[in-house]
Parts: C-alpha cells; sequence; structure tokens
C-alpha cells in the first residue's frame, strides 16, 4: 500500500478542518437554494422568487453604493494619512498609536457609539452644528433619505481606514531615501514626491488593499445592521441584510440561500474581473 507523503499527512487534520467549515456549508447552501422546505426539487423556482422580489434590485443598488463609496474613501484617507505618519514630528508614535483605535474597537461597539452621535435630538454632531450656528435646526442623520447611506459610509470609512494607513505605512518604510534625497537635489517639492516617487513604490500595496476592502464591504453587516437593519424604509438595505432577513426573520431558508448563491457569484465575478484588470495592466502575474 502506497503511503502518504508526509506533508501531506501534516496537512491533513487542517484540510479536514476546512472541508468541514467551509466546503460542507457551501455544498449545503447549494442544495437548499434548489429545495423547498420539505426538501423537494424546486429547479430554479426560489431564484426567480427572490430576482423578482421588490427588495432585490434596491438592495443591489445599495450594496453598490455601499461598497463603491466606502473603498474610495478609506483609501484616499487611508493613503493620506499614511504619508502623514511617515514624516518626521515630535510624539509620531503616540500619533500611530491613536491612529489604529477606530480598527481595533470593536465594530458593534463603534456602531453603538456613533448611532448615539448621529442621534437627532441628543447627538453630539447636531449639537457641534447647532451650537456655533453652522445649522438653524437639528439633521435627522439617520431618519432623513439623502444623509442616512452617506452617514453609514462615513462611518465605515472611519472604522477601516486605520487599516489602510496601516499597510501603506508598512510600505513607505521599504522605500529607499535615496530616491527622496535625489528629488530634493533636483528641487522636487513635497507634492512631486508623492505622485512621482511614493504613490508608484506604494502601488502594489494599495492594489492587495482594495482587494481586501472590496471583500470585506461585500460582507459587512454589522455597522448598518446595528445602526438601522435596513431602513429607514430599506433605504440601507446591503444584500447580506436582505438574506439575513429572509433566512433568520422570515424563515425562509431556500430562498435566502439562493439569494446567497446568487450573491456568492456576483462577488467572484467581481473579484476575477478586478483581478483579471490588474493582469491585463501589467500590475500581477497571469
Amino acid at each position: 500500500m502506497r503511503r502518504l507523503p508526509t506533508g501531506l499527512l501534516f496537512a491533513l487534520p487542517a484540510l479536514i478542518v476546512l472541508l468541514a467549515l467551509i466546503a460542507y456549508p457551501v455544498v449545503y447552501t447549494g442544495i437548499l437554494s434548489v429545495t423547498d422546505g420539505s426538501g423537494a426539487f424546486t429547479g430554479t423556482e426560489n431564484f426567480r422568487d427572490v430576482l423578482s422580489a421588490r427588495m432585490t434590485p434596491r438592495a443591489f443598488t445599495n450594496t453598490l453604493w455601499w461598497v463603491g463609496g466606502s473603498i474610495i474613501f478609506q483609501v484616499i484617507l487611508g493613503t493620506a494619512a499614511a504619508i502623514l505618519l511617515n514624516q518626521e514630528f515630535p510624539g509620531r508614535g503616540i500619533v500611530r498609536a491613536i491612529a489604529v483605535i477606530p480598527w481595533v474597537v470593536p465594530g458593534i461597539v463603534a456602531a453603538t457609539t456613533w448611532a448615539w452621535m448621529f442621534h437627532t435630538e441628543f447627538g453630539i454632531i447636531n449639537y457641534m452644528l447647532t451650537g456655533p450656528g453652522l445649522m438653524d435646526e437639528p439633521v435627522g442623520w439617520l431618519t432623513n433619505p439623502d444623509t442616512v447611506m452617506p452617514a453609514m459610509i462615513a462611518i465605515n470609512v472611519w472604522k477601516l481606514f486605520p487599516f489602510v494607513a496601516i499597510m501603506v505605512l508598512a510600505g513607505l518604510q521599504s522605500i529607499p531615501k535615496d530616491l527622496y534625497e535625489a528629488a530634493r537635489v533636483d528641487g522636487a517639492s513635497f507634492w512631486e514626491e508623492t505622485r512621482y516617487i511614493t504613490l508608484p513604490q506604494v502601488r502594489p500595496v494599495l492594489i492587495a488593499v482594495t482587494l481586501l476592502l472590496v471583500i470585506w464591504a461585500l460582507n459587512h453587516v454589522t455597522t448598518i445592521y446595528a445602526i438601522t437593519k435596513g431602513g429607514p424604509a430599506n433605504l440601507t438595505l446591503i444584500t447580506p441584510i436582505q438574506i439575513f432577513r429572509l433566512g433568520f426573520e422570515s424563515f425562509q431558508f431556500n430562498q435566502a440561500a439562493a439569494l446567497s448563491v446568487i450573491f456568492f457569484v456576483i462577488a467572484m465575478v467581481i473579484v476575477a474581473l478586478y483581478i483579471r484588470f490588474l493582469a491585463s495592466s501589467g500590475e500581477v502575474a497571469r
């Protein structure tokens, strides 16, 4: 009898755990998506039901706004913060430690705190804006259709931009100082150094970080669910929350599984297109 390689034997326990924790739920979700409550095969009926639901298009649209808005500002703010934290100034270590606080705060704690800060009557944000006379009356940040989704995006940006800053700051540490010294000899300004040296050098880091942010944003529900639960009037309803509602509030597990499969396929397509675009531009290996 042929013996298994030693390396495979050592990895086998981890592979078994991965199969149990990843493969089985994925397969079982696929089975649920094409069956009904009694286990009878229904084909694409569950998929047709969830796609024809009134909330589904709104949830997809909100998800696009949520993911796109969050990532754009997370990358911009995080990169700017990393560049500033890379400069020499007194107390830099303390400032760096303070800058990561939003990232290390538990998501539910951050969401609850921001919910009170955005409160129409008791929130400190309205108090700071109405006190000096910047606004005539308090704004219902979490009830106004024009402000509720931007408020959710702002909270998500605040929560994750420190992660971008840390990753970019690590990339900045690897840039040879000779490049900056040569640029200063040539009379380059700070903005020219940033444009022609800093950003090109940290581009690989930004590519990897952006991909992670896309994956996290597509799966993140803590902030929105803890504050608005997808409301008001489904204005902040995103697809992961719709899946949760179908499965654990309406107990329509088969339709929830079908929507999960659809969302999984869309997420994989987005990630694959992103990687393909990078490969075609020469940023990553094919």
